[in-house]
């Protein structure tokens, strides 16, 4: 089986762990051939790229910038990444028949290349759903359902749906969320493949607390909560000022923020005066890991406007690694219902801040607690969250033969 995957992520290895590399490099052990396209940014300055491993082609597209770059080069690198895609494909490939295409969200621009692929080589078509766009847009207010913006954009998210042979959807919400919105969808279409990973916790084991908490000027003795990822709009700014502002709160603790966003820079010129609350710009990876493995809890983030079920692919390393969960979101997402039935966390609503003190300080006096929960994590890991299974999973759907 020839198969084609479609990505705005940064690709470059299937050495390199995420949930996309991890995917492919699973699926090319099931496959003759795997094709990847992928953006190689303008900030890079490079040229286009192949780069062969094993059975495996990863192909970055020199384009534009089009993520963390403003409104109008994304808008414009989201419009023009289908035709230089189609190109490469044209140019390079246009000899391979692909049995299947798959594709992620963002982007939903993509339908007017997987219909001419699909007529062309009678593939099937796989869509992994992992961001409900525009409606995302419109709970942040970044334009209304009025607009020709989010018709234009509506339009394009209902072709790809209709589309796709088979959509697979980040949690039970997800898939609920898009039937009810969706009415001309059939359920048969539709499973869950999750945020799924390898796990690596193995290559975690041998970091010293003492030394990487040092590195950064942090208390080892200290417990320890982290958030790693992007601090933009969806991710809620006022819930997270609220959660710095009230962290004093919290019994013998600091609050560890580490990535970048749009709201990354506010964030840290927020936080200058608050002790015990640490944000550090991108790290290195292995000093990121090291933090992650060395810290206590694990913190997610969403935005109390949204309606739609976002489900944050950060919680899968806090699963894999054995850390507890708090997670501060909206109603509307059930990855925190999720956490509490595996009783490896708490859910927090973004607007009781108060609720998250109190479980916050009944975590850090209670080691015992803290371990149970962080030893269900692994279970809830090993269930849901392992790629193979996944992989699986979706490979037996397709032909009818779905695991329960």
């Amino acid at each position: 089986m020839n198969v084609l995957f479609l990505t705005v992520g940064n690709f470059q290895s299937i050495h390199n762990q995420g949930i996309y590399q991890d995917f492919v490099k699973e699926l090319s052990k099931k496959c003759k051939l795997v094709l990847v396209l992928s953006p190689l940014q303008r900030r890079e300055n490079k040229k286009t790229q192949i780069i062969r491993e094993g059975n495996v082609i990863i192909v970055r597209i020199k384009m534009l910038n089009i993520t963390k770059t403003n409104k109008i080069e994304k808008g414009f690198s989201t419009l023009l990444i289908e035709t230089l895609y189609y190109r490469i494909i044209k140019r390079y490939f246009n000899d391979i028949k692909f049995d299947m295409i798959v594709y992620s969200t963002p982007p939903i621009t993509f339908s007017k290349l997987i219909q001419k692929l699909k007529e062309k080589n009678n593939s099937k078509t796989y869509l992994m759903l992992k961001d409900i766009f525009p409606q995302n847009a419109v709970d942040l207010k970044m334009f209304k359902h009025t607009s020709l913006i989010y018709k234009y954009f509506r339009k394009k998210e209902v072709k790809t749906y209709k589309i796709s042979d088979y959509i697979g959807v980040m949690s039970p919400k997800n898939k609920q969320y898009i039937l009810q919105h969706n009415p001309m969808l059939q359920k048969e279409k539709i499973h869950i493949f999750r945020n799924a990973t390898y796990d690596t916790s193995n290559n975690f084991k041998n970091n010293d607390r003492n030394l990487i908490f040092k590195k950064y000027n942090l208390d080892s003795d200290k417990v320890t909560f982290i958030y790693g990822g992007n601090v933009g709009l969806p991710q809620g700014i006022e819930s997270i000022k609220n959660v710095i502002t009230r962290f004093n709160e919290i019994n013998n603790s600091q609050l560890i923020i580490v990535g970048s966003g749009t709201k990354f820079q506010e964030i840290q010129e927020f936080s200058r005066n608050f002790k015990d609350v640490f944000i550090l710009n991108q790290l290195p990876k292995k000093d990121y890991d090291s933090l992650l493995i060395c810290s206590d809890i694990g913190l997610i983030f969403l935005d109390r406007r949204f309606t739609i079920p976002n489900y944050p692919s950060r919680l899968t390393s806090y699963l894999m690694l054995g850390k507890p969960v708090i997670s501060v979101t909206d109603s509307n997402t059930d990855i925190s219902t999720e956490v509490e039935k595996y009783n490896c966390g708490f859910k927090v609503t973004n607007n009781d801040i108060s609720n998250f003190v109190e479980v916050s300080n009944e975590m850090a006096k209670n080691s015992q607690l803290r371990k149970k929960m962080g030893e269900n994590a692994k279970l809830m890991f090993d269930k849901l969250f392992k790629i193979e299974n996944n992989v699986e999973n979706m490979l037996s759907f397709i032909n009818g033969k779905e695991i329960k």
